[in-house]
C-alpha cells in the first residue's frame, strides 16, 4: 500500500508506525504531530456556491470544498466535505468597494483562524470566541482566487498603461464625469451617439469627411434659387 507523506522528522501524519513508541523522546515527538495535524492553516479550496452575484450588496458568504484529500495511516484519501457560509474578501473601505464576487468553480485561497469567529460573523461587533475550538476548518475565511484560467472582463495594468476590456458594455454613471489628457480619442467601429440637452464645444472645430444636418450633406450639398450678383443663395435642396 502507499505510504502516507511524513515531515522531516520522518513521522507521518495520522499514523503511528513502530519507532514512534521507542522512547520518550519519539512517543512525544508523535504526540505533538498528532495535535499539529489537527491545526488547519491556508489551504487551496474550490468555489461551491456565493450568496451574491455581482449586484450592489453588503459582502457575502461563499461555500468552499478543500481541494487537498486527506489521508488514512494506509494512505487512502478521504475527500472533504463542503464548508458552508464562509465569509470572503472584498477591496473595500468604508464604502467605496470593488464588486467582483466568486463564482461556482471558482479556485482560490481560504484561511482559518485561531479561534472560532462564528458569534463575530453574526454580530459583526468585537466580541468573545463563539467556542474553545481552535484552528477549526469551520472557522474559515475566504480570501481570493488563484489557479483560475484567463479573464474575459478585465482592468489590465500594463506598462503602456491600463486598459479596461469587457465583451458587452462598459458604463460609467456619476454626476459629473471628467475626461483629461493631451490627446482623447473616441473611435466607434460601428457609430457614435450623443444624446444631450445641450452640447459645447470650447475650441476650433476640425472636421475630416462630410457632415450630414438633417439628412443634407455639408460637403455636397446644393443651393435653388441662384442668380448673378449680390444676392444671397436659396436654402439647401
Amino acid at each position: 500500500m502507499a505510504s502516507p507523506s511524513q515531515d522531516s522528522d520522518g513521522i507521518p501524519s495520522g499514523q503511528l508506525k513502530p519507532q514512534s513508541t521507542w522512547g520518550d523522546f519519539n512517543n512525544i515527538a508523535f504526540m505533538v504531530n498528532q495535535a499539529l495535524a489537527k491545526m488547519q492553516t491556508a489551504t487551496l479550496v474550490r468555489i461551491e456556491a456565493c450568496t451574491n452575484v455581482g449586484g450592489v450588496s453588503p459582502v457575502g458568504f461563499v461555500d468552499i470544498t478543500p481541494m487537498v484529500n486527506q489521508l488514512d495511516g494506509q494512505g487512502n484519501p478521504t475527500p472533504h466535505v463542503t464548508i458552508y457560509n464562509v465569509p470572503y474578501l472584498r477591496m473595500q473601505g468604508g464604502t467605496n468597494g470593488i464588486i467582483i464576487d466568486p463564482q461556482a468553480g471558482d479556485i482560490g485561497v481560504a484561511v482559518f483562524a485561531s479561534r472560532d469567529i462564528s458569534k463575530i460573523k453574526t454580530t459583526k461587533a468585537q466580541g468573545n470566541p463563539g467556542s474553545l475550538r481552535q484552528y477549526s476548518f469551520s472557522d474559515g475565511m475566504y480570501l481570493g482566487g488563484a489557479l483560475n484560467a484567463a479573464p474575459t472582463q478585465y482592468v489590465q495594468f500594463g506598462t503602456t498603461g491600463i486598459k479596461i476590456h469587457s465583451p458587452t458594455a462598459v458604463i460609467l454613471e456619476a454626476p459629473d464625469i471628467q475626461l483629461n489628457g493631451g490627446t482623447i480619442e473616441i473611435n466607434g467601429t460601428t457609430s457614435v451617439t450623443l444624446t444631450t440637452p445641450t452640447f459645447t464645444v470650447n475650441g476650433a472645430m476640425n472636421v475630416t469627411g462630410d457632415v450630414m444636418a438633417n439628412g443634407t450633406s455639408v460637403h455636397t450639398h446644393k443651393h435653388g434659387g441662384v442668380t448673378p450678383g449680390g444676392g444671397q443663395t436659396g436654402t439647401p435642396v
